[in-house]
């Protein structure tokens, strides 16, 4: 009789291995964590500047969403290494009427870029912005870091725009040849 129990007790307990080994079997495998990208944070908070090589007219500023940052790109087809200044304002002024241009955000970028927005000679602008006015065909709702655009006009081959941001955050100006794109971080830390 114990022998008969040793069996039907090894046989339940083989069965109940089994039922578990089928049944993790078919399970879908675990999911891998995923990796957070390293996102760059030592691009500061400061004024930014560089020289240009070139210049030419602005004829298209457009904007990206990516992992780590916001960008705006300044298209100057032709125009070399564009010239550049951005820097964090308390308030944005039209340059050189003074004119106040309120922009929506924590903070504020300045943004000069060395191009025209308007070609002198043929009288026809080359970019549609119209100053104290939202960038034209630029779309930043939802937005991890952007706010708001204001176009703030061309003076003396300098286009400017305000680019409001949900804070005072670190950024950095790349000058490329025909490009300035400026990146702002969606945050201090990775």
């Amino acid at each position: 009789m114990r022998r008969v129990r040793a069996a039907v007790t090894v046989l339940v307990l083989a069965g109940a291995t089994l039922g578990t080994a089928a049944s993790t079997a078919g399970a879908a495998p675990a999911e891998a964590p995923r990796v957070a990208a390293a996102c760059p944070t030592g691009w500061g908070s400061g004024a930014k500047g560089g020289a240009a090589t070139g210049a030419d007219h602005l004829e298209d500023i457009r904007t990206g969403q990516h992992e780590c940052y916001d960008r705006i790109v300044f298209d100057v087809p032709g125009g070399g290494k564009i010239g550049y200044h951005v820097q964090y304002v308390d308030r944005f002024y039209a340059d050189p009427s003074g004119e106040y241009i309120p922009v929506a955000g924590g903070a504020i970028l300045d943004i000069r870029v060395g191009a025209w927005s308007y070609d002198l000679e043929r009288g026809v602008p080359t970019y549609p912005g119209k100053v104290g006015k939202a960038l034209p065909g630029v779309n930043i709702s939802g937005y991890k870091t952007f706010r708001d655009t204001r176009f703030g006009g061309t003076f003396e081959g300098q286009t400017q725009v305000g680019l409001g941001v949900r804070a005072r955050l670190p950024f950095r100006v790349t000058q490329l040849d025909g490009r300035v794109v400026v990146d702002v971080a969606h945050s201090w830390t990775s």
